[in-house]
C-alpha cells in the first residue's frame, strides 16, 4: 500500500512521517511518500494533507506546488481516500476568511471563520488538549474512548470549519462552544487537530484511516 503525503511547502511533514511509519508497521508492503509530484499522488492507495499557517497562504502554496490537480483526479475522480490535517482540513471548506477570502478547494461544504467564543477569558488560538464528542458513527473512529471520559486529541488553531450540512461533521471538541473537530463525505475526511501530536487517539485514528475503505 502506499500512502503519499502531500509536502507542498505548507506542512508539518516530518512528525506526520514519523507517525504513519508507526501506525502502518504492521501493514504488509506499507509504504509513506513524501511528495507532490503529481505521478506519486496518482499512483496513491491513500493520500494525507497536513497544513500549518494561514489559510490563503497554504492555498496558494498548494495552487503553485503542481499537486493539486493530480489531487482532484485522485481524490473526487478515483475515489481514493483521503485525509486533511488542520489547515489541509479547512482547505476542504468553500471558502476561508482568514485575512482574506480565498476559494478553498469546496470537497466539503463549509466557510472557515476566526474563532469568537462567548467566554472572553478562553485565549485564542485554541491551545491544548481536548476531548471529542462524537456526532455520528465513522470508520476513523472505530475503537477510540471518546466523550468527557475518553481520550484526548491535541489542538492549535485560531479558525475553524463550519460545515453547510450537519451531516458532514463527524465529531466535535468543546472550548467554550462546539467547534469542528471531524468532517468527512465519502471519500474524504480532515481533522481539525493534529492526530501525530494525539498521542493514543491520533495514532488509532491514522491505523484506522489507513484500514479505511470508503
Amino acid at each position: 500500500m502506499k500512502l503519499v503525503l502531500v509536502d507542498y511547502g505548507a506542512g508539518n511533514i516530518r512528525s506526520a512521517q514519523r507517525a504513519l511509519h508507526v501506525v502502518g508497521a504492521d501493514i504488509a508492503n506499507f509504504e509513506v511518500v513524501v511528495s507532490h509530484k503529481p505521478e506519486d499522488i496518482l499512483s496513491a492507495d491513500r493520500i494525507v494533507m497536513p497544513g500549518d499557517g494561514a489559510y490563503p497562504d497554504c492555498r496558494d502554496a498548494l495552487a503553485h506546488s503542481g499537486a493539486e490537480a493530480a489531487l482532484q483526479e485522485a481524490v473526487t475522480q478515483r475515489g481514493v481516500p483521503f485525509l486533511g490535517i488542520c489547515v489541509g482540513m479547512q482547505l476542504l471548506s468553500t471558502i476561508g476568511l482568514e485575512h482574506r477570502p480565498t476559494a478553498g478547494l469546496n470537497w466539503i461544504g463549509g466557510t472557515v471563520k476566526h474563532l469568537e467564543l462567548p467566554d472572553p477569558t478562553l485565549k485564542i488560538p485554541h491551545m491544548g488538549w481536548n476531548t471529542l464528542e462524537q456526532h455520528r458513527p465513522h470508520p476513523l473512529l472505530d475503537g477510540i474512548p471518546l466523550g468527557q471520559n475518553g481520550l484526548h486529541a491535541f489542538f492549535l488553531h485560531s479558525f475553524h470549519f463550519m460545515a453547510d450540512e450537519t451531516q458532514n461533521v463527524i465529531a466535535t471538541t468543546h472550548y467554550g462552544m462546539p467547534i469542528t473537530a471531524i468532517v468527512a463525505k465519502d471519500n474524504i475526511a480532515g481533522v481539525q487537530f493534529h492526530p501525530e501530536k494525539s498521542q493514543k487517539l491520533g495514532l488509532t485514528l491514522l491505523h484506522n484511516f489507513i484500514g479505511w475503505t470508503p
